[in-house]
C-alpha cells in the first residue's frame, strides 16, 4: 500500500524533486490545476515515458482514482505516492484566507529557499544594504517583483539579527481603480502594512510625445525619494531582478554605446543622506514566476497607459528595446547556457589595462594613449 502525500508535505518539498501529475481528463484539468502540474489522464499513465529519478505525485478530483494509479506505478518499479484529497482539497486548502500570508512565507524558507531567499540574503550581505538602525522605504508598484520584495523583507526583519525598520510605500500615480484594488488585495492577503500616496503623474506625461517613459520613471523617482525622505528614512528599496541587470548591461552596450550595470546600490544625487538598494539582485525572474503561481498570486502586469495602448496593438514596433535584449539573450542561450553569468561577470572582471578609455568616479576622461610610450 503506497503513502498518501499531504498538501503540507508537498509544500515543502523541493520543486526539482517530484513531479507532479493530474491524472483527470482534459476537460476537468483546462478548467483548473494546481501549478506546475503536467497533465498526464489516467489511461495514458502507463504508456508515457516517466522520470525514473523523481517522485510521482498524483492527484486526481477526490484522490481515489490517483490512489489506485500511484499503487499501480510503485509495483513497476517508480517512487509514486498520490495526493491525499485531490484537488478539491488542494483548492479547499489554498482559499483559506486565514493561513494565505503563512503559506508563503513559508514556501520562501521552503521551497524557494534556494532560489530566492539565499539569494535575496547574499545581495543584502555581500553589497551591505541594510544596516544597523535602517529606515528602508520598499517601494511597491504593485507587480510581482516588488510584492515579493516587500514580504522578503518582512521575513528579513522578522529573522535577522541587525535592528532596523520598514516602511511599505505605494505611491498612485494615477492607477485605474481596479488596479489600486488589486494593489490593495494582494498587500492584505500578504498581510503587508501598505501605505499609499498619490499622484498625477500619468496625467502630467500622457501627452509628452518624446521620451514620455524617461520622463514618468524620473518623476516617480523623484516622488518616491521625498516622500520616503519626509517619513524619516534614509533608504528606498527597487524590486529589480537579476534579469533586469543583465539586461541593463546588454542595452547600454547595444543602444547606449557605453559599458555599464545597474548597481546594487548608490547614494542619491538629489537627495542628500538618502540611498536607493537593489536586495533582489540576484533573483531571476522565471523563479520570481514560479513564486506567484505556486502561491496562486495574481499581481498588476503593467498599470502603465503607454503600455497598455500598446498591448492593443499586434505590431512587432510595439516591443520595447528591453523585450528585444530579452529576446536577443533567450537566442544566445541557445549556444551557451551559461551566457546570463558570463554577462553579470563582465562588469565585475573589468581590466581598465585593456579599455580605450573610461571615465572615473569625478567624471574625468582617462585614455590609453595618456600614459602609453612608444
Amino acid at each position: 500500500m503506497n503513502q498518501e502525500m499531504t498538501i503540507e508535505a508537498l509544500s515543502e518539498l523541493p520543486q526539482d524533486t517530484y513531479c507532479l501529475i493530474d491524472v483527470r481528463d482534459a476537460v476537468a484539468f483546462e478548467s483548473g490545476h494546481i501549478s506546475d502540474a503536467i497533465h498526464i489522464p489516467r489511461d495514458s499513465l502507463y504508456s508515457a515515458r516517466l522520470p525514473q529519478e523523481k517522485q510521482l505525485i498524483l492527484y486526481c478530483k477526490r484522490g481515489l482514482h490517483s490512489a489506485e494509479a500511484a499503487e499501480n506505478l510503485s509495483r513497476l518499479g517508480y517512487h509514486a505516492t498520490y495526493l491525499a484529497g485531490g484537488y478539491l482539497a488542494w483548492q479547499e486548502h489554498k482559499g483559506s484566507s486565514i493561513c494565505r500570508a503563512a503559506e508563503i512565507e513559508r514556501s520562501l524558507h521552503k521551497k524557494f529557499h534556494r532560489s530566492i531567499w539565499s539569494r535575496f540574503a547574499k545581495a543584502v550581505a555581500e553589497y551591505q544594504l541594510v544596516n544597523e538602525g535602517d529606515y528602508i522605504a520598499v517601494c511597491i508598484s504593485g507587480g510581482k517583483d516588488s510584492m515579493l520584495m516587500a514580504k522578503l523583507f518582512q521575513e528579513l526583519k522578522r529573522h535577522n539579527k541587525v535592528s532596523f525598520d520598514l516602511e511599505f510605500l505605494v505611491m498612485d500615480p494615477g492607477y485605474h481603480p481596479e488596479n489600486r484594488k488589486m494593489i490593495e488585495k494582494n498587500a492584505e492577503i500578504m498581510a503587508i502594512p501598505i501605505q499609499i500616496f498619490e499622484t498625477r503623474i500619468f496625467d502630467s506625461v500622457y501627452h509628452v510625445k518624446n521620451n514620455p517613459c524617461y520622463l514618468c520613471a524620473s518623476m516617480r523617482r523623484g516622488h518616491l525619494y521625498h516622500q520616503a525622505k519626509e517619513l524619516g528614512c534614509n533608504k528606498i528599496a527597487l524590486g529589480h531582478h537579476f534579469d533586469d541587470v543583465i539586461e541593463t548591461i546588454l542595452m547600454g552596450m547595444i543602444y547606449g554605446g557605453q559599458a555599464q550595470t545597474m548597481m546594487p546600490k548608490l547614494h542619491s544625487a538629489n537627495y542628500e543622506g538618502m540611498q536607493l538598494i537593489r536586495p533582489m539582485y540576484f533573483i531571476r525572474e522565471n523563479d520570481i514566476k514560479h513564486w506567484c503561481n505556486y502561491n496562486d498570486l495574481h499581481f498588476l502586469q503593467c498599470a502603465c497607459r503607454f503600455t497598455e495602448a500598446c498591448a492593443a496593438s499586434d505590431s512587432a514596433q510595439t516591443l520595447s528595446k528591453r523585450q528585444e535584449i530579452k529576446a536577443l539573450i533567450a537566442e544566445l542561450k541557445k549556444g551557451n547556457p551559461q551566457i546570463e553569468q558570463n554577462i553579470f561577470r563582465s562588469v565585475e572582471n573589468v581590466n581598465l589595462q585593456t579599455l580605450i578609455s573610461y571615465k572615473d568616479k569625478d567624471g574625468k576622461i582617462h585614455h590609453f594613449q595618456d600614459d602609453y610610450i612608444d
